[in-house]
This record gives structure tokens, sequence and C-alpha cells, in this order.
């Protein structure tokens, strides 16, 4: 089979639609996360806001269930991927090639201590534009991801049909 036959058969069927309250679930968790992440590093005066955070709290809030969400994968994850970008930008400095073999690298790494959390791919692309001090290690990215988590803790477990965590190691 070629290509082109492959793209013309799919594979499968949309998804069905969310139910209300897991899409209102998602917006509320969304707010509050984000909320929380930018208020704090108002009154703090640090640095926790991060792009990927948006598409975390996708994940987190949205589907929380998913191995994707899981506080291993959220923390892990950006960790490794702002750590992988800060090595290849010190190493290398901040080219097209470098910022692909980081991205590349970073999605090897998570795959393999089984840290996936497809927003923290975004971490080494951010870091190569950015070019911040190792200092983004700690904030935004440590910090404003255990909040993230934080939140999710609290709010994915107040209806009684969610349970966040599945898994936390």
């Amino acid at each position: 089979m070629n290509l082109i036959e492959k793209w013309k058969k799919g594979g499968g069927s949309c998804p069905p639609s969310p139910a209300l309250f897991d899409i209102l679930m998602g917006w509320l968790g969304g707010v509050l996360a984000i909320g929380a992440v930018g208020y704090l590093a108002r009154v703090t005066e640090y640095p926790l806001v991060l792009g990927s955070f948006g598409a975390s709290c996708v994940l987190i809030f949205g589907f929380p269930e998913s191995p994707f969400s899981q506080p291993r994968n959220v923390i892990g994850g950006h960790v490794l991927a702002s750590f992988t970008g800060l090595v290849f930008l010190s190493l290398f400095g901040a080219h097209w090639w470098s910022m692909s073999l980081a991205a590349g690298t970073t999605i090897a790494a998570m795959m393999i201590t089984r840290t996936v959390h497809p927003p923290a791919g975004s971490n080494p692309l951010i870091i190569m534009l950015l070019a911040p001090t190792w200092s983004f290690m700690f904030t935004p990215t440590l910090i404003g991801a255990v909040i993230l988590v934080l939140v999710a803790l609290f709010f994915n477990n107040i209806p009684k049909q969610r349970t966040y965590p599945r898994y936390w190691i």
C-alpha cells in the first residue's frame, strides 16, 4: 500500500463528543491552574509561566486518566525536556539543527524514562528561542509544573467519578 492510499483509508472515525460535565471540568481546571501559575508569578515576581503549560492543562484537566497526564509525566517530562534543551543550547547554541536534535532527543529521553508528556516536547524549542539561563530548570519549569499538578490533585478529585492521579511512579 502506498502513502496516498494510507492517507485515504484513515483508520477510524472521530471520537465521540465529551460530556458537558467533562468539558466544563476541563475549562475550569485550565482556568484555575493557569490562573494559579499566573497569579503566583505576579506576586512572587518569578517567571512561572511557560507556554507549554497551556497544552499541559488540556491533558491534565481534559484527560486526567491519560498516562500523559500523570504527575510523573507532567513534572518529569517538563524537567527532562527543559534539561535537554538547555544542554543542547549550552553545547551548540541556538541553531535550526541544534533545535531539531534537542527536540528529537527529548522525545527519545521521555520514552526511555517513561515520562512522556507531549506538551513538554515544545520546551527545547522555547529554550532555543529564548536562550534562558540554567535557572529556567527551576522557574518556570519545575515550580510551574508542580503548581499544575497540585491544582490537579485537588480539583480533579472533587467529583466522585474522577480519581487523580492514576499512579505516581
